[in-house]
């Protein structure tokens, strides 16, 4: 990452605001978070010892309701990281429908160096810092990078002991036998698929022909190449942060998590039931892979990874963002130049958010959906926003994602102007 990430997303919202025809009030209004509460989490280590830990919470926006977005665990978290992740959170509720404004919550940890102990109790000082901040009508976390179910769990147990009520919509991303829902735990990755569907049917892609690498083999990544492998495509790359693997003849996708579970690392095997062998294979870097000649390429771990210096470098005819903002504003002209089409991260990993709506309204209703309503209504709601985002895109010239920011800016622009703009009071 070369940038400041913030700044970034704030650059990218006012070029494009500028071209989508709405008002500069409300370009402005995107160009400030509504409130971030930065909290010291003191944590009992399980030495005796106390360590403290740096907590944000940004709600960016909450025109379209209220605010909504993960909780990350992360050495490299900072405030600018979560402001914009929470303005991202905003454009990508919109530009899927729902009513919900975007937040982002994040810790400085790495994770891996804590027992589970200490893992639990940092997750229910998170939620004692901010258990004013959150609820299940204004601010409703999730499970971010390196944060799961069961850290979910923890936080919504705490929340209930603070405000002594039961409150299961307060979170999302549960376990299923505490409010969760069927189908959050490959939402994203199913989301990102089915917009490769959605664009297979405009490019003509033919799943057989295709190629896909992806860089980030967490739950995100996983579920989108391991569904696309199952649909014919051929995936022949795959990394996670201590480096990845190619061939172009393709890997086994539940092989490799199998091993992945138990190693902790990705490796190229193939495994027959309990049996697993070395497959043929290169070991590449994850800057190798993002320059691999392949038709679609998958960024799916932070954001910052294509920038203007390896932008020329990168060879896919497609990018599908599984990733939050992988690639820099300054790169997207470069890339745009060069034909690559991007399905953005605002569009592209919608699938998450979706369904932890999904989630929240059924824990409002104390009614649970079966796996197939869970399916068959996120596939009503990518494919409506990926055909409105793609012929808006044709309709007035624009990549996909300027389409979908203009879209979600007009969506907020309109429930701007229902309570008044600068316009209506001087009329």
């Amino acid at each position: 990452m070369s940038k400041n990430v913030f700044e970034d997303a704030l650059e990218r919202v006012k070029s494009i605001g500028e071209t989508s025809g709405v008002s500069a009030e409300i370009i402005d209004g995107l160009m400030h978070p509504r409130a971030t509460m930065t909290a010291s989490l003191p944590v009992r280590m399980d030495d005796g010892s106390t360590h403290r830990f740096t907590g944000y919470r940004c709600q960016y926006n909450n025109v379209l309701g209220p605010t909504k977005g993960g909780i990350r665990y992360h050495p490299d978290v900072s405030i600018e990281e979560v402001q914009a992740l929470a303005l991202w959170m905003t454009i990508k509720c919109a530009v899927v429908g729902l009513p919900y404004g975007g937040g982002k919550g994040g810790v400085i940890v790495d994770p891996k160096n804590l027992s589970p102990m200490e893992l639990e109790r940092l997750s229910r000082a998170y939620v004692r810092a901010m258990a004013d901040f959150i609820g299940p009508q204004t601010d409703i976390p999730a499970p971010d990078v390196y944060t799961n179910a069961r850290i979910m769990g923890w936080m919504a147990d705490e929340y209930e002991a603070i405000k002594r009520v039961k409150a299961p919509g307060v979170i999302t991303g549960k376990p299923v036998r505490l409010g969760g829902s069927l189908g959050r735990d490959d939402a994203t990755g199913r989301g990102a698929y089915l917009c490769v569907l959605e664009l297979a049917k405009q490019v003509d892609l033919k799943p057989e022909q295709t190629t896909v690498a992806v860089q980030g083999f967490g739950n995100g990544g996983y579920h989108a190449v391991r569904l696309l492998q199952e649909a014919g495509y051929k995936v022949v790359a795959i990394s996670d942060s201590q480096g990845g693997i190619f061939s172009p003849n393709g890997f086994d996708v539940e092989s490799i998590y199998k091993e992945k579970q138990t190693s902790r690392r990705v490796r190229a095997v193939y495994c027959e039931h309990s049996v697993c062998e070395l497959v043929e294979h290169k070991s590449i870097s994850n800057e190798e892979l993002l320059e691999l000649d392949v038709d679609i390429l998958i960024p799916a771990a932070l954001e910052g990874v294509i920038t203007k210096d390896n932008a020329n470098n990168i060879r896919a005819k497609y990018i599908v963002e599984v990733a939050n903002g992988p690639i820099e504003s300054d790169a997207d002209k470069i890339l745009d130049d060069k034909g690559i089409v991007i399905i953005p991260d605002v569009l592209a990993n919608a699938g998450g958010v979706t369904v932890s709506y999904f989630e929240w309204a059924q824990n409002r209703q104390g009614y649970a959906w079966s796996l197939e309503q869970v399916h068959e209504r996120l596939g009503e709601i990518m494919r409506s926003a990926f055909s409105d985002v793609w012929s808006l895109s044709k309709e007035e010239s624009k990549s996909l994602r300027d389409a979908a920011y203009t879209r979600a800016m007009r969506r907020i622009g309109e429930a701007i102007e229902a309570h008044g703009t600068r316009d209506y009071f001087n009329s």
